[in-house]
């Protein structure tokens, strides 16, 4: 009908209807109990996700750091790097180096055994190819 009237140039009402034509919506409630129920969700899987992140770490009683660096030589790198651990147990770090594009060029597992609660240590990494930083990737307690 619709296009009957549109093709015979007469069509003087909207072909869907006038808002006058729909019944009124019916009024909504208890939206505030949803949005609530929705954010205290929201919050416990953020929650969740954020220990998972947190423990994915590995145990955070080993604290680390690279005190320096020389990458002069293209095929190794040498690094100092501190510990701090329970004196009593022993750990376990591995020392990463990466090139310009940020690839793994070298890593190593140092083991480091109980008796000491601050440690220094300085290694040398065999590498692929040139590096051009060296982190301490993680370190955890065994």
């Amino acid at each position: 009908m619709a296009t009957r009237e549109a093709e015979n140039g007469r069509q003087d009402r909207p072909v869907l209807g006038t808002p006058g034509d729909f019944p009124d919506r019916p009024e909504r409630r208890g939206r505030l109990v949803v949005h609530v129920v929705i954010a205290i969700l929201c919050a416990v899987c953020a929650g969740g996700w954020g220990y998972v992140m947190w423990s994915a770490k590995g145990n955070t009683e080993v604290y680390e750091q690279v005190i320096t660096f020389d990458v002069s030589r293209g095929d190794s790198v040498r690094v100092t790097f501190e510990a701090y651990k329970p004196a009593d147990r022993s750990a376990l770090c591995r020392l990463r180096a990466t090139d310009v594009d940020h690839a793994e060029v070298g890593n190593k597992e140092v083991a480091i055994p109980p008796g000491e609660e601050h440690v220094r240590l300085t290694e040398r990494l065999e590498t692929s190819a040139q590096a051009t930083s060296v982190e301490v990737q993680y370190c955890y307690l065994v």
